[in-house]
């Protein structure tokens, strides 16, 4: 699917994050020509192998599970990190982001499937650490918002649900603790991939990670 198929076929308030894991670099250039400049890699040394090649004006993100000691290696040219689910994972990005002088992007992971094989904060853990002021003493990180994957599923009710549960928390996190946080610009919610993104959009995403829709069936 061409990347403006996906586009006009909806409205153009989202980013679209084109997820190239496991794609070679002429094919991430080819989907680049088009005019997409934000692309998502979920394993720290792919990401890294590419952008040394690859157009210097792409943003990237990181989607996927990030371990801690990868953060240091990452942090220089990540532009928006959508999978912090730890707050130990905080401390290592605030940590090596005050070391570069770097003011670090990211989303905060909500667990909201069904799985217990994804990652993520609980509701009540998030609200937790909003309500006991924990994000106070953090100054190198940018919290834009939260992250979300739904359950693999083919009820659409049930995904419905779930997104429209975690765009209810992100109205309640942001309306309780971020309009009067000049610490925290948080406008940012990524839900919705290529097999439920119409969806996403309709509750509320302006965040969308698409990979098979763009690139094909993933290579193993």
């Amino acid at each position: 699917m061409e990347i403006n198929d996906i586009i006009n076929s909806n409205n153009n308030s989202f980013t679209l994050v084109a997820v190239s894991k496991t794609k070679t670099v002429d094919e991430i250039q080819k989907v680049y020509n088009q005019g997409q400049t934000n692309f998502g890699e979920n394993r720290v040394n792919e990401l890294m192998n590419k952008q040394k090649i690859l157009p210097k004006n792409i943003k990237w993100h990181m989607i996927g599970h990030l371990q801690r000691n990868k953060v240091k290696t990452i942090l220089p040219i990540v532009h928006l990190i959508h999978s912090v689910d730890s707050i130990r994972l905080i401390n290592t990005i605030e940590k090596e982001s005050k070391k570069i002088n770097k003011k670090t992007s990211i989303l905060l992971q909500i667990h909201i499937a069904e799985e217990k094989t994804k990652y993520g904060f609980s509701f009540n853990e998030l609200r937790s650490l909003f309500k006991e002021n924990f994000f106070k003493n953090i100054n190198f990180i940018d919290i834009k918002g939260l992250m979300g994957m739904a359950t693999y599923t083919n009820d659409k009710v049930q995904i419905r649900n779930e997104f429209k549960n975690l765009k209810l928390f992100f109205e309640e996190i942001k309306t309780r603790f971020c309009n009067s946080n000049d610490n925290i610009n948080f406008n940012s919610l990524s839900m919705g991939m290529s097999g439920d993104y119409t969806i996403a959009l309709e509750e509320g995403s302006n965040i969308i990670r698409i990979g098979t829709l763009i690139f094909g069936e993933r290579d193993l």
